[in-house]
């Protein structure tokens, strides 16, 4: 999947939807912010109209996605019900596909059976781990197989397939969470979504948080161990199209966040470790100590070698001794190529 093959997404929220029991570190309606219902015909088709109104007409193809329950959980002729409403759009040309998020265990013949007369554009597994302790600890209710069993009945029937993965679970630590990885890069998604896992105020983690018995990552922890899945999925050519919670007015810590590592730029955090990696490789093996440097990226990628808060410049100045250190944007490199030589006046 490409930048510009990425649609135009218009969530709809069914927090909790269709969801057999509470896993621990969820609740929906604090992430969301969406009480915990489906969206009656009405409701849906106004907040899709809404979306399509900040579309811009030249943007990209649009597709309506169910988040935030487990969407082949709910009744038949509930799913078939919102599927004929979202098609409404199709039908008149104004968005391309559906898509939605739902758990492993609920992709079946059966349940598969009932989309097929629906123009699914892809669906996105909820695996979260490929670990059996982790998921049992998780109170996720299923297990790697019921991942493996789901993704396999998908590919039969030929659907594009995302799948999301937690770090720092219950449980996990950063061998189990590249496992993890590893595991769902061999059942080959076109995309994957990476999230480190967060208290959420009333879930079972804020319980266990304040009890003692879990302790959620650090922000720098979580930003190493999901830069190795980056790259590890970059190695096989899967997409990561999300790392961390999207933010929102209804994450903010101290609030709905009670603990974890949080950040509303958690993605750009990730690439730009990446970036400072690329530039302290390439700045081991050549002499650069007291001497003015030029870094220069791809103009889309400057923030990102630079870093949050250009943390990344002032950790190369300082670990390389240079007297001096710019970014020049440079679209004639390739997007994610770096390049470190002594300035010249």
């Amino acid at each position: 999947m490409t930048i510009s093959e990425k649609p135009f997404i218009i969530p709809i929220f069914i927090p909790h939807a269709g969801c057999p029991h509470r896993c621990a570190f969820c609740n929906q309606n604090t992430i969301t912010g969406t009480p915990a219902q489906i969206p009656s015909a009405d409701t849906l088709r106004t907040q899709v109209e809404t979306f399509l109104s900040y579309k811009k007409p030249d943007r990209r193809p649009v597709e309506i996605a169910f988040y935030g329950g487990n969407f082949l959980g709910l009744p038949p002729d509930q799913i078939r019900e919102i599927l004929k409403q979202a098609s409404y759009f199709i039908e008149q040309g104004r968005a391309c596909g559906i898509r939605f998020s739902t758990r492993p265990d609920t992709v079946t013949t059966d349940t598969l059976d009932i989309l097929k007369d629906f123009p699914i554009s892809a669906v996105e597994i909820g695996a979260q781990s490929m670990n059996d302790e982790v998921l049992s600890l998780s109170l996720r209710g299923h297990s790697a197989w019921d991942t493996q069993k789901a993704v396999e009945l998908l590919h039969r029937r030929g659907y594009v397939i995302g799948i999301q993965m937690m770090v720092g679970l219950p449980g996990d630590n950063d061998a189990k969470a590249v496992d993890t990885g590893r595991k769902i890069a061999a059942l080959m998604p076109a995309f994957v979504r990476i999230y480190p896992a967060i208290v959420i105020r009333d879930s079972l983690l804020h319980q266990w948080y304040e009890m003692g018995k879990y302790a959620p990552l650090s922000l720098e922890h979580a930003v190493s161990v999901v830069k190795q899945l980056y790259l590890l999925f970059k190695e096989k050519k899967i997409a990561v199209i999300r790392m961390g919670l999207q933010a929102s007015a209804d994450l903010e810590p101290g609030v709905s966040i009670i603990a974890g590592p949080y950040h509303p730029a958690f993605g750009h955090w990730v690439l730009s470790e990446i970036f400072l990696d690329k530039a302290a490789c390439i700045m081991v093996s050549a002499d650069v100590s007291g001497k003015d440097i030029c870094i220069r990226v791809h103009p889309k990628n400057v923030s990102k070698m630079g870093g949050i808060c250009n943390r990344n410049m002032m950790v190369l100045k300082e670990q390389f001794r240079m007297t001096s250190l710019k970014i020049i944007p440079d679209d004639s490199l390739c997007c994610e190529e770096v390049n470190v030589h002594e300035r010249r006046e």
